[in-house]
C-alpha cells in the first residue's frame, strides 16, 4: 500500500522564532502501520518525499525526476532491505523544499503570493519537530527506525538527540554530526552564484524568469562535492564530449571554439539543465544553509552529550570515497555514541564512488541496513566492522553480508 498525501498541520514557530499560519507537509508511506513498526526515512538535501515507486499516480510528472523520484527505490521496497511487507516506511518533504511541503515557493495565505525570502529561515531542527508534529497526527508515537543519507542523516542525529524516547534505532548514512569548512565554504560559493544572478531579484523571481544559470552553477558545485577523483577519473577522464554534445544552454567565452568541450563539462552542463527545470533557486539556499548551520552539539556539552539520554541503537554508515562526508567524521559520531554508552556499530563501505555511494550501490548500502533492523548491533553489521574493543574500524564489502 502506497500513499501520498500533504497534511495541514496549522500554525508553526521557526526555531528562529518567526511563524506561519500553517504548514503543509507533503510525506508519502509504503505499507500498514501496526502501532511498532514504523520507519521514517529522511531525505537528503534536493530529495522528496518520494522514496519508493510505486506507480504515477499522486501527481508526480516526467519533471519530478533525478533525486526526485523514487531515489531510494533499490533499498524501500517489498522485499528490501527496508522491507514494506513488514515496515511502515513514511519519508516527508521537509519545510523550506519545494515538493508540496511549504517553502520559499509556496503561496502566503497573508498575501497571496509566494513566501519568497519572506519564509522564515529554517534549521534542521524544525525539519525534525515538523516530522514529529505529523507522526503525532498519523498516531505514530514510536518509531522502530530512523534512517536517512547526508544531511538526512543529520535529521536522523537530530531525532535522536530532540526525542530520544520516540526512537528505536537509528541509521544515520554518510552523514556527520556537523560539516566541515571546505564544504561549508563551497556551499557559500554556491549561494553566492544564485544570488548573484541578475533573475534572483531579491528572491522575488516568481512568475519572471528564474535565476537558472546561477543555480545550475549551484548544483554543479554540488556534484563535484558528490563525486571522487577516481570516480570522476574513471567515468570522464579528459576525453571530449561525443559530437553530439553542445555548449548552447550556457554562455561560453569567444575563446572555447578552440578548445574540447569536455565529457565532464557535458555531464555536469546535462544534470544542472535537468535540475533547473525540478528545484527552486530559493529552496537551494534555505537548505543548504539548513546544513550548514547544523551541529550536534548545539545547547550541549559535547556530541557525546547530545546522545547521552537515547537508549536504543546506531548504525553509523560511511563511504572511503566520501570526501563531504569522511569516514573519519563517521567514526568521530560513532566514538561518540561509546562515549555516551549508547549501542553503535560503524559500518565502512570500501567505495571509490564518491558521497553519492549512498544513492547508486544499493547492494553496498541495503544488507547491513536489514541486518541492522532485523538484529541490531547484536548482528553481523558491527561485529563485521569494529574490533571487540569497538575502538577501531576497517573497510568492509557489502559482500560479507551475503549468504
Amino acid at each position: 500500500m502506497t500513499t501520498r498525501e500533504t497534511r495541514s498541520l496549522g500554525p508553526f514557530t521557526f526555531e528562529c522564532g518567526e511563524s506561519i499560519p500553517d504548514l503543509e507537509l507533503a510525506y508519502e508511506t509504503h505499507g500498514e502501520f501496526t502501532g511498532d513498526n514504523a520507519v521514517l526515512v529522511c531525505h537528503a538535501l534536493t530529495g522528496s518525499h518520494h522514496v519508493a515507486s510505486g506507480g504515477r499516480e499522486g501527481g508526480w510528472t516526467a519533471e519530478t525526476d533525478g533525486q526526485a523520484r523514487a531515489w531510494w527505490d533499490d533499498v524501500v521496497g517489498p522485499g528490501k532491505a527496508i522491507d514494506t511487507t513488514e515496515q511502515f516506511v513514511i519519508c516527508v518533504n521537509v519545510p523550506g523544499s519545494c515538493y508540496g511541503s511549504t517553502g520559499p515557493a509556496a503561496t502566503n495565505p497573508d498575501t497571496g503570493e509566494p513566501y519568497g525570502t519572506d519564509f522564515p529561515p529554517v534549521t534542521v531542527t524544525d525539519w525534525t519537530r515538523a516530522q514529529r508534529r505529523l507522526c503525532d497526527d498519523l498516531g505514530i508515537s514510536t518509531l522502530a527506525a530512523v534512517v536517512g543519507g547526508s544531511v538526512g542523516g543529520m535529521n536522523v542525529l537530530e531525532w535522536v538527540k530532540r526525542y530520544p524516547e520516540r526512537v528505536e534505532r537509528a541509521i544515520p548514512v554518510a552523514a556527520a554530526a556537523r560539516l566541515d569548512a571546505q564544504c561549508v565554504a563551497l556551499d557559500g560559493i554556491a549561494r553566492r552564484a544564485i544570488t548573484t544572478d541578475d533573475d534572483w531579484a531579491g528572491g522575488d523571481y516568481y512568475g519572471n524568469s528564474e535565476p537558472d544559470d546561477g543555480l545550475a552553477l549551484a548544483r554543479q558545485l554540488g556534484h563535484l562535492m558528490y563525486l571522487s577523483k577516481d570516480s570522476m577519473a574513471r567515468k570522464f577522464g579528459r576525453r571530449a564530449a561525443g559530437r553530439d554534445a553542445t555548449r548552447e544552454d550556457f554562455p561560453i567565452d569567444p575563446a572555447a571554439g578552440f578548445f574540447p568541450y569536455r565529457d565532464v563539462e557535458s555531464y555536469l552542463d546535462y544534470n544542472a539543465s535537468k535540475f533547473v527545470a525540478r528545484f527552486d533557486a530559493n529552496s537551494y539556499l534555505y537548505l543548504t544553509r539548513a546544513m550548514d548551520d547544523y551541529d550536534l552539539a548545539a545547547g550541549c556539552a559535547s556530541d557525546a552529550d547530545a546522545l547521552a539520554n537515547f537508549d536504543g541503537e546506531v548504525l553509523v554508515m560511511s563511504f572511503t570515497g566520501d570526501w563531504h562526508f569522511t569516514t573519519e567524521q563517521s567514526e568521530a559520531l560513532a566514538a561518540a555514541c561509546r562515549t555516551a554508552d549508547v549501542d553503535v556499530a560503524h559500518h565502512v563501505v570500501d567505495s571509490d564512488h564518491g558521497h553519492d555511494a549512498f544513492l547508486v550501490e544499493p547492494g553496498n548500502v541495503g544488507p547491513p541496513i536489514a541486518d541492522f533492523l532485523a538484529h541490531g548491533t547484536a548482528g553481523r553489521a558491527v561485529t563485521d566492522t569494529t574490533t571487540e574493543t569497538g575502538e577501531a574500524f576497517a573497510p568492509v564489502h557489502a559482500s560479507l553480508f551475503g549468504d
